[in-house]
């Protein structure tokens, strides 16, 4: 399934949401945004956001009293793997051996990141 594409802004509200331990508020999502990304939004702006990310599928909201909450129902594993193909097919011709050593040049990857990559690799020829 091909997810529909986010702005950058419904990408910080989003990331807030997938960053939260819990369901969160319009306010409390307000809030993180504002002091994590260094926004002055206020709330009519991240309630327009966040329609636009109900609309496309990304989240639920439910009512609780007079307060509306915020429920995932695309996961950030799945927006991730979605973006990193997208990335690889335009930028890489699909090529995912471009795409490591694009990352390789710009920046010395981590021992730790090596061992993974090594462990992703030798659990495919199994």
């Amino acid at each position: 399934m091909t997810l529909a594409s986010l702005t950058d802004c419904e990408q910080l509200v989003m990331k807030t949401v997938w960053d939260a331990e819990e369901e969160l508020s319009l306010m409390e999502i307000m809030q993180r945004v504002n002091d994590k990304y260094h926004k002055d939004w206020k709330p009519q702006t991240v309630s327009t956001f966040l329609a636009r990310l109900v609309r496309k599928g990304y989240l639920r909201h439910y009512r609780q009293g007079r307060v509306f909450f915020y429920q995932i129902l695309i996961p950030l594993d799945e927006y991730k793997g979605q973006l990193t193909n997208d990335y690889v097919d335009f930028w890489n011709h699909s090529n995912a051996d471009e795409f490591l050593c694009a990352l390789a040049q710009g920046r010395p990857l981590r021992q730790d990141e090596i061992e993974r990559i090594h462990t992703l690799i030798d659990g495919l020829d199994e």
